[in-house]
């Protein structure tokens, strides 16, 4: 069974969340499997060194756990990008918009530094408008993106085709 298989097995389907008709998918049983978290975490972290980051930024707040441990492997900084009102320090803000309505994403002022090349890391990609804002704060910070991973790739909703307009890898390892 390869790696993308073996992470699809140990996911948990929970019907009707946050809300009814998400059929959300929970990642917290792969994370109480180390043996398989450390096979992800080591094939993300060799493809992510082709890309010659300097920096991986999670996204809160699923992205924070695997980010933290490629960052952690990598030997390299990492930095959260947080929903509006979650940081202490100035920030840089992009507003984006949702399937119903309008949100906000921060990054502080200074946690990457100008010209830094940063790696985006989420859990699950599926309209790609979260990363795409998390690319415009990278871009306010005026620092290079080097590439996107998802632990997820939610199928039909195009959000590899949303992203593919900065020109960088995008990694996933599970098709849903």
């Amino acid at each position: 069974m390869n790696l993308s298989e073996q992470i699809k097995k140990v996911l948990i389907d929970v019907p009707d969340f946050p809300k009814p008709g998400i059929l959300f998918k929970d990642i917290t049983p792969l994370f109480k499997d180390c043996h398989l978290s450390k096979a992800l975490i080591a094939e993300a972290a060799e493809l992510i060194k082709s890309t010659n980051a300097e920096v991986i930024v999670g996204l809160e707040s699923r992205g924070f756990p695997m980010g933290f441990a490629l960052a952690l492997a990598l030997d390299l900084p990492f930095v959260m990008i947080r929903k509006k009102g979650k940081l202490p320090r100035p920030t840089h803000q992009v507003h984006y918009a949702l399937e119903y309505g309008e949100a906000a994403m921060e990054l502080q002022i200074g946690d990457i530094a100008p010209h830094q090349k940063v790696y985006i890391h989420d859990d699950l990609l599926a309209t790609g408008g979260t990363a795409e804002a998390a690319a415009e704060l990278i871009q306010q910070a005026q620092a290079e993106l080097v590439g996107f991973g998802f632990l997820m790739d939610l199928q039909g909703l195009n959000g590899k085709e949303k992203l593919m307009r900065f020109s960088v890898p995008i990694h996933t390892f599970v098709t849903l």
